[in-house]
C-alpha cells in the first residue's frame, strides 16, 4: 500500500495469503471490516478514480510516516492485556 492501491479482492481469502498480506485467509466482511478500522484510525483510505470510491486501499500519509517509523525498530509482541484491549476497543466500534 506504500506505492499503490491494494483491492480487497487480493487481500481477503487466499489470495491475501499468497501475498503475504495476512497470517491466515480472512473473508471479504471480517476483511473489510478491519480495513475500515484502520480508515477510522486515519492510517488508510479508500481510493477514488474518476467514477467515484473504488475497492483499493491506500496509505494516508501519516500511514507512510508509520511505516517509516516502524521499519527503524522492531515492535516487542502484543502482551496480553494489550491484545484485550484491543479487542474491547473494537467491540465497542460496533453499531448495534
Amino acid at each position: 500500500m506504500q506505492n499503490r492501491s491494494i483491492a480487497l479482492g487480493a487481500i481477503a481469502s487466499e489470495h491475501g495469503v499468497k501475498k503475504n498480506y495476512t497470517k491466515q485467509p480472512l473473508s471479504e466482511l471480517i476483511c473489510d471490516n478491519a480495513l475500515s478500522w484502520l480508515i477510522d484510525v486515519g492510517i488508510l483510505r479508500r481510493e477514488v478514480d474518476g467514477q467515484g470510491i473504488t475497492d483499493g486501499f491506500r496509505l494516508t500519509p501519516l500511514g507512510h510516516q508509520l511505516v517509516e517509523k516502524l521499519k527503524e525498530k522492531e515492535l516487542p509482541p502484543a502482551s496480553l492485556s494489550d491484545r484485550l484491549l484491543d479487542f474491547i476497543t473494537r467491540w465497542l466500534r460496533r453499531p448495534f
